[in-house]
């Protein structure tokens, strides 16, 4: 067998680049079109657990429909549009396919007693990365505050001194908020403490006795 030549060397190192380029560009391709699609409104409404439960009440709420005519999609709230977050978030979320093949929360009481769970794992995650997906959306140093209400307009002046995020006071925005604990006669067991829906701040933590 004849041994290839310098220049038969550098067309085949050519040919190799060029196939792996144009390889690389299509797998970039089908991967982005795969996870803009697991980000689609139709591919959440696919498994019947959000389509029958949390998608419901999304959709009587402001960021269904507004005057402004503008919506936010499940991924829009739940999933990061930054690459490398997007794809953590990716990952963590296989856990809730293997939950769905195994019926945790297949029926409506079954979702009703993981909902305290659920939405706490949630205004976690929020809360861990100063509610990300709200600002990309709602950014605080483009708030016209003279068209907000006076009552608006001091919280959120008073929750920007303070250094809390969004989800810290709009939890229940675009889904049914869990049973919460008031400390008033019967207590649920199953109900979420008052002290997760309004978190003390260091500034206003009382003084040591």
């Amino acid at each position: 067998m004849a041994t290839p030549t310098k220049s038969g060397r550098r067309r085949l190192v050519s040919v190799s680049v060029l196939v792996a380029f144009v390889l690389g560009i299509a797998f970039l391709a089908i991967f982005n079109t795969a996870l803009n699609w697991t980000n689609s409104e139709d591919f959440c409404l696919f498994c019947h657990e959000m389509k029958d439960n949390v998608y419901r009440e999304y959709q009587t709420t402001i960021h269904y429909t507004n005057r402004s005519g503008v919506r936010a999609v499940c991924a829009d709230c739940h999933v990061p549009k930054e690459f490398l977050p997007k794809i953590l978030r990716k990952i963590k979320a296989s856990k809730e396919v293997w939950h769905a093949i195994l019926g945790s929360i297949d029926t409506p009481e079954k979702f009703d007693a993981k909902r305290p769970e659920l939405a706490q794992h949630e205004w976690q995650r929020m809360k861990a990365n100063n509610s990300q997906e709200c600002r990309n959306c709602h950014d605080a140093n483009s708030f016209d505050y003279s068209v907000q209400g006076y009552r608006a307009t001091n919280r959120h002046m008073e929750a920007l001194g303070n250094g809390q995020t969004c989800i810290d006071c709009h939890k229940g925005i675009s889904h049914k908020l869990p049973a919460i604990d008031q400390g008033i006669g019967l207590v649920n067991p199953d109900s979420i403490p008052v002290e997760v829906f309004h978190a003390v701040t260091e500034e206003k933590k009382p003084a040591a006795e």
